[in-house]
This record gives structure tokens, C-alpha cells and sequence, in this order.
């Protein structure tokens, strides 16, 4: 029994060296709280049980395995989180875009961030090397998804000595972030090169000077954000039905990783409600070039009547004509599928490079006049209604 009051007691006091919330309302410390706790209890358990249980006392004498409960706080840890509804930065009603943060920081004034990791997320035979970088905002920049963040590299401008102007990036995690808790930002950067064809390698002089400064960056490395900026890629959440139809070429794939989050991971208003159909068409090279396949694997084991995904490989797929498969090549063998859910309300997004979008809105004009529409007016009716949605380079 003496024991028992021991264990008992150690785990009574870690309740008073832990951070409690401010208010009922404060979610985001109310999960630490709970993950921290469960977490503690845990170790302190196995080390109670290792020592041996008393064979005549109320623990030693359950019909619960002493592996059995370390397992079962282990598997609370874990699942913690996820039971934790994740409504602490919704609009009211959710969907309510009419506060959506914008340009919170300025390019005079910007907000000093702190990275938390930078990891490679390609394979070695990728076509260049992109990275997950994950930065600290400490909750004080918030954002929806489908927004950016811009970011200022230190420096100077070589060619007029000014310093270093403001790249944007669009944000890859849901505005809870990764890790949930509503204080870190994900962005999705491929480290800009120039392979120079006299010197047969890379030209340092002619490198990305931002995407360079932020793959190379460490954590507690500080960097200068602004925004968050842009409203053309939100997603219309006042419809639980709405089919989104989403195309990226490389790191185009970031707003829509944040749109799949909410939709599918993180238990969100509107992804409890969610009814439609979340389709992703992701170009890249070669399969080490694919971005957070994992995640798109797990969803559509979990959600097959709500996600669809398709690749297009262009060094390792052939379209119908035998040449290359690019991302409009891709599209194009759904095109009278696509055509009939944007007539019906979908919307469709396009993020990543602009060249993809000539040959997909040729596709999408000759199933316009098999129909016998005008494809000027018909693109005209679906920018109207706030169906097309594009943020290209």
C-alpha cells in the first residue's frame, strides 16, 4: 500500500509543475496539458513496474496486465490529439471568410519567426532537392489555408545594392500547423539552381537567394515573415458538398496539403461535414520527386469515396500520344468529367508552374465546343462564380 501511495502521489505532483490554461477556452495549451500528462504518467508507470509490483496489492493483484496499462497510456498519448476537436482558430460560423487574416506584417515591420526543422522530403533521383521547412510563429501570425507567407532573405541585391526584396511562398499546413497546436507554419521550398553549361555544374552566382537561405537554414535560425497575403485560394466551406478538383506541378502541392488536412486529418468543422470530392492531379518528375505521397496514401485508404489522387511522371508515364506525361496530359483524360463537375458547382484550383495552363485550358475548350458552348463565355460563368481558382509562376 505504501508503494501505491507513492506512485499515486508522484503523479498528483506533476499536475503542479505543468502549464495550465488561461481560460477554458485555451485549447491549444489545454492538448499540451493533457499530452504531457499522459506522457509523464506513462514514465513514471514503467518505472514503478519495473521495481515490481506487490503480489498482494491492488495493482499487483488486477486483472490488467502491467503491460497491458503501459500500453493503453502509450496508445492515449498518442491518440490524445486527434480526440481533441480542433475548433480554437474558427471563424464564426466556420466558414465565415470575412476575418481572414491579411497582412498582419508588412515588408517594414515584418514578423521575426524561428525555424523549427528543414528536411528533405525527395529521393535521390529527384529532379533537384525540396525541402519541408516548419517555422515557429508563436501563434501571433495566423492564417487560413490556401494563403502565403512571404519571407525577406538577409542580404543585399548584387545589382542595386538594395536589400533583398520579399519572396512568397504558399503555406503547407492547415492554420493549426503540424503539429496542432496553432503556433507553427509548414512551407514546401525547392532549392533554386542554374546548372551552368560552360563550367558543367551549378552557378553559385546565379542560385535562389531565398529558397537557398531557407533550405540551408537550422533550427533556431531566424526569419523575417510577412503577410499572411492572398484570398484566391481559399476553400468555399459553406458547402460541405463542394467538389474540389486541385492541380499542382512540384511545390504547388502546398495549399493543397493544407486543404487536405483540414479536410481529412485534423477534425475540423468542416471536415466532419465534408461530403464532396477532394480530387489531386500532382506533376512532378520522376517518383523520388513526389511530394508527402505518404499522406495522400493514408487518406485515400481512409476516405475512398472522397479523395481521388493522380500522378503525372513525365521521365517515367506517356500520354496517349506517346510523348511525355505532363500534368495537362494528365488532366485531359478526365476532361469530360471535370467539364461536368464544374458545370455542377466544382471548384478548380491550379498552383505550381504556368506553363500547365495553356494546354489545360485548350483541353477544357474543346470539350466546350463538343458541346457546342463558347469556352470564353463558359470560363467567364465559372470565374463569376468563384469556381477557378489560379496561382501560378
Amino acid at each position: 500500500l505504501g508503494t501505491e501511495v507513492r506512485f499515486l502521489s508522484a503523479i498528483a505532483g506533476l499536475r503542479t509543475v505543468l502549464p495550465r490554461p488561461k481560460r477554458a477556452s485555451d485549447d491549444s495549451t489545454l492538448v499540451r496539458h493533457r499530452i504531457i500528462m499522459i506522457a509523464l504518467t506513462t514514465a513514471v508507470l514503467t518505472g514503478y513496474l519495473q521495481t515490481g509490483v506487490p503480489a498482494n496489492s491492488r495493482l499487483g493483484s488486477s486483472r490488467v496486465s502491467h503491460a497491458s496499462m503501459v500500453a493503453g497510456l502509450e496508445k492515449k498519448f498518442w491518440e490524445t490529439e486527434k480526440e481533441i476537436k480542433q475548433d480554437f482558430l474558427e471563424a464564426n460560423p466556420y466558414w465565415d471568410q470575412s476575418t481572414v487574416p491579411v497582412n498582419t506584417y508588412k515588408n517594414k515591420s515584418p514578423f521575426i519567426a524561428k525555424v523549427v526543422s528543414v528536411k528533405r522530403i525527395v529521393g535521390p533521383e529527384a529532379t533537384g532537392e525540396t525541402c519541408d521547412i516548419v517555422m515557429d510563429h508563436g501563434g501571433k501570425m495566423p492564417y487560413w489555408e490556401g494563403q502565403s507567407y512571404g519571407v525577406i532573405p538577409p542580404g543585399t541585391n548584387p545589382k542595386n545594392g538594395k536589400p533583398n526584396t520579399v519572396r512568397l511562398y504558399s503555406i503547407a499546413s492547415s492554420r493549426y500547423g503540424d503539429d496542432m497546436t496553432g503556433t507553427t507554419t509548414t512551407l514546401c521550398v525547392r532549392r533554386a539552381t542554374y546548372w551552368c553549361p560552360e563550367l558543367k555544374a551549378d552557378d553559385p552566382a546565379k542560385k535562389g537567394v531565398c529558397s537557398n537561405y531557407l533550405c540551408d537554414a537550422s533550427p533556431g535560425d531566424e526569419l523575417k515573415l510577412t503577410g499572411p497575403s492572398g484570398k484566391v485560394m481559399l476553400i468555399p466551406e459553406k458547402d460541405p458538398s463542394v467538389d474540389l478538383i486541385m492541380v499542382a506541378t512540384g511545390t504547388g502541392i502546398a495549399p493543397y496539403r493544407s486543404f487536405l488536412k483540414r479536410l481529412f486529418v485534423e477534425k475540423t468543422p468542416f471536415g466532419e461535414v465534408y461530403k464532396g470530392l477532394a480530387w489531386l492531379f500532382l506533376g512532378v518528375a520522376n517518383t523520388d520527386a513526389l511530394l508527402y505521397d505518404a499522406d495522400w496514401q493514408s487518406i485515400l485508404e481512409s476516405y475512398p469515396d472522397n479523395f481521388r489522387l493522380d500522378y503525372a511522371l513525365s521521365r517515367e508515364q506517356t500520354n496517349k500520344d506517346g510523348g511525355k506525361m505532363y500534368i495537362q496530359d494528365k488532366v485531359a483524360e478526365y476532361s469530360d468529367e471535370i467539364f461536368t463537375r464544374m458545370d455542377n458547382g466544382a471548384h478548380m484550383y491550379f498552383c505550381g508552374l504556368k506553363g500547365m495552363m495553356p494546354g489545360i485550358t485548350k483541353m477544357l475548350e474543346s470539350v466546350s465546343e463538343e458541346k457546342g458552348l463558347v469556352w470564353e463565355d463558359k470560363l467567364k460563368e465559372w470565374k463569376k462564380k468563384g469556381q477557378w481558382h489560379v496561382e501560378v509562376y
